[in-house]
């Protein structure tokens, strides 16, 4: 849990309000919630929701697909063991799990461990006199955190458990048991001794047809359909290299105890991407130079391994010139993905960007950074930039036979120097008879250094030895009548290569859950009005339509206004109870709703309109054609709040409650 988190505007962060608007104005709920005992970690969106998450979605393939001019595919969630089975996730897929043997509740140890130190940490500030912050105080007074007890801690004990929490993801199975009998962790439900971790793979398994001979499973990631269309991405593509594929789609994951709301489900959105990339060059990207000078606040390895959490605050150019991130490809996306989550309206002091740990890393990684967004939960992953080098590819082709690879004619030739060997095949069969094809593998795997060193032996000697395992004694004698070993030059016009990928992931969920704490806060005064502040490009809907009254001159007009902003793709709704003015925009402040226009007796008479602005509450007045122009421009992200506001003339009428 984070310390000290508060609204933008100063306010303590009070979660429990927030869920609360969440599932009273139906952004998302429990999936199945009236049956008892619904599973856990599953939820439905509700319209807000939906509308949140599809312009979420619409703005990341305008900033990605239609900006990279990336190659979007949509591929099959049931993957069949095999595919799994070859690009480790089978094996390796997998988070460590402790069950308590007595009441059958099941733990991820890491957060079993990170839990219970937190809370020994804010025991310690109890008992040392340390005033909680607020957020630590309204949530203990709600009952929504566990009681600590106020035990001080030894001064060298509170550091290393700091140090602990900050590279808690870089422990190991066998670690983490350690660190539960260390520091005698026990069973939240029980109070007794656990038993050591194991490992717990998250794939939900399947069969797929009605034999149930093959099984399967709900894919954990978009990432393999793409990989695996590789080569027919590469001819859509014209043979040009680099370039990118895009997905969006569900994945599964069987989480051990899916908790935190939206954070930690089974069922979610990705969006992925690979680029491709040619591994010559350091990963070079064409538009770096375009974000060169994009700063971020980097986390990296080296400071969480000395157990601290400091940021440094650094541009992309830079970060990559000095290794911090290994390639321009790399910190390219890491800049983009940065621009992005800016345009999404995440606030900018609540983003850092975390290079993964060793332990910590995917088992085709190479290197790997979280894009990391503070939440009252505290620093959530929202999106993961990986560089798999060549792994997916290397092991699909490997198990397949299928060349999974680029192949380019060079703009020169190259010409090669190498020994070369040249067999007797007259002789060898005959010689060797049921092994010759072994041997003949054996001699294909020298290395040049050691040619070069067989074909000195055998000038002097007239003979060589190669080891080849499984003949006679491991060793054959090889007579120049049966080689030759030289030193040619060879040709080469065509290249060909395995391309190495970069891979963003983005987790929809959980930045839509961020953005909404992010936008959250309370208009000042006892009602405590909730609002939160999306852009208006994001936005579930754009438009508020308030009629004055019921009084039957309004309708034609409302509805006149309402088609018209359909037809301009600004999405609408219209609230003509016998509630207030101020009641109604309120409600829709609650939803995010950027926009109100009000339609009175005014308006009927000259077509002028009232237009309103949510988080200021300002108003503006022109007629129809300016005021839906204005809020479609605004809607788009082409025009901004303060600018239609200098343009217009404003209304000053306070508004009525």
């Amino acid at each position: 849990m984070s310390a000290g988190m508060t609204t933008k505007n100063g306010e303590a962060f009070d979660r429990v309000s927030l869920e609360s608007l969440m599932r009273r104005r139906l952004f998302y709920t429990p999936s199945f919630e009236i049956y008892p005992g619904n599973p856990k970690g599953l939820f439905d969106y509700g319209p807000a929701g939906c509308g949140l998450q599809a312009n979420i979605v619409d703005l990341w393939r305008k900033h990605f697909v239609l900006e990279e001019n990336m190659l979007e595919v949509d591929c099959a969630i049931l993957t069949p063991h095999y595919v799994l089975k070859t690009s480790g996730h089978v094996d390796k897929f997998a988070d460590w799990m402790i069950k308590d043997p007595k009441s059958g509740e099941f733990y991820r140890a890491d957060h079993l461990v990170e839990e219970v130190l937190e809370d020994r940490l804010k025991g310690d500030k109890e008992a040392r006199g340390v005033k909680p912050t607020a957020e630590e105080g309204e949530q203990k007074r709600k009952k929504k955190v566990k009681d600590t007890k106020a035990v001080k801690l030894d001064d060298a004990v509170v550091t290393e458990i700091e140090e602990v929490l900050a590279k808690i993801d870089n422990y190991n199975g066998e670690q983490l048991g350690q660190l539960i009998t260390k520091y005698d962790i026990r069973s939240p439900r029980t109070g007794d001794v656990l038993p050591p971790p194991e490992p717990f793979n998250l794939m939900f398994s399947t069969n797929i047809g009605p034999s149930a001979a093959l099984p399967g499973y709900l894919r954990p990631e978009t990432a393999q359909g793409q990989f695996l269309t590789f080569s027919k991405l590469l001819e859509f593509n014209n043979q040009a290299m680099p370039f990118a594929s895009a997905s969006i789609g569900k994945s599964f994951r069987n989480e051990i105890s899916p908790r935190s709301g939206l954070l930690r489900v089974r069922e979610f959105l990705m969006a992925e991407i690979e680029h491709f990339v040619d591994p010559e060059g350091g990963k070079k990207h064409p538009r770096f130079d375009e974000v060169r000078n994009i700063e971020l606040e980097l986390l990296n390895r080296e400071v969480q391994l000395a157990g601290k959490t400091d940021v440094e605050r650094v541009s992309i150019g830079k970060a990559v010139e000095q290794k911090i991130v290994d390639n321009e490809t790399l910190g390219y996306f890491l800049a983009r993905i940065h621009l992005f989550l800016q345009k999404l309206g995440v606030d900018a002091k609540k983003v850092r960007f975390r290079q993964h740990m060793q332990n910590e890393m995917a088992h085709y990684a190479a290197d790997c950074w979280d894009a990391e967004l503070l939440t009252s939960y505290g620093w959530i992953e929202c999106v993961g930039c990986a560089d798999r080098s060549a792994y997916d590819l290397t092991v699909h082709a490997k198990a397949t036979g299928q060349p999974l690879c680029v192949r380019e004619t060079r703009k020169e030739p190259l010409r090669i120097e190498e020994w070369q060997v040249d067999i007797e095949k007259k002789k060898f069969g005959p010689k060797f008879k049921k092994d010759a094809k072994t041997v003949e593998a054996a001699i294909e795997g020298l290395t040049q250094d050691v040619l070069e060193k067989l074909s000195l032996d055998l000038k002097s000697e007239g003979k060589v030895s190669v080891d080849v395992n499984g003949v006679g004694n491991g060793t054959v004698e090889l007579e120049k009548d049966l080689i030759a070993i030289e030193k040619r030059t060879r040709v080469e016009n065509t290249r060909e290569y395995t391309p190495n990928v970069i891979e963003p992931s983005f987790g929809i969920g959980r930045i839509l859950y961020s953005l909404i704490e992010h936008s959250y806060w309370t208009r000042p005064g006892s009602d405590a009005r909730c609002v939160l502040s999306f852009p208006p490009t994001i936005a579930p809907t754009k438009v508020l339509l308030v009629p004055l009254s019921t009084h039957p001159d309004f309708a034609p007009l409302v509805r006149r206004i309402s088609h018209r902003l359909r037809v301009l793709g600004v999405s609408n709704r219209v609230d003509d109870s016998s509630a207030t003015i101020g009641k109604r925009y309120a409600r829709n402040d609650e939803l995010g709703t950027p926009f109100g226009i009000t339609v009175d007796f005014q308006s009927v008479k000259d077509g002028s309109l009232t237009l309103r602005e949510r988080d200021s509450m300002k108003q503006v007045r022109a007629g129809e054609e300016e005021i839906c122009q204005a809020v479609q421009r605004m809607s788009e992200g082409v025009e901004a709040w303060e600018e239609v506001a200098g343009r217009l003339p404003a209304f000053e009428k306070q508004e009525l409650e």
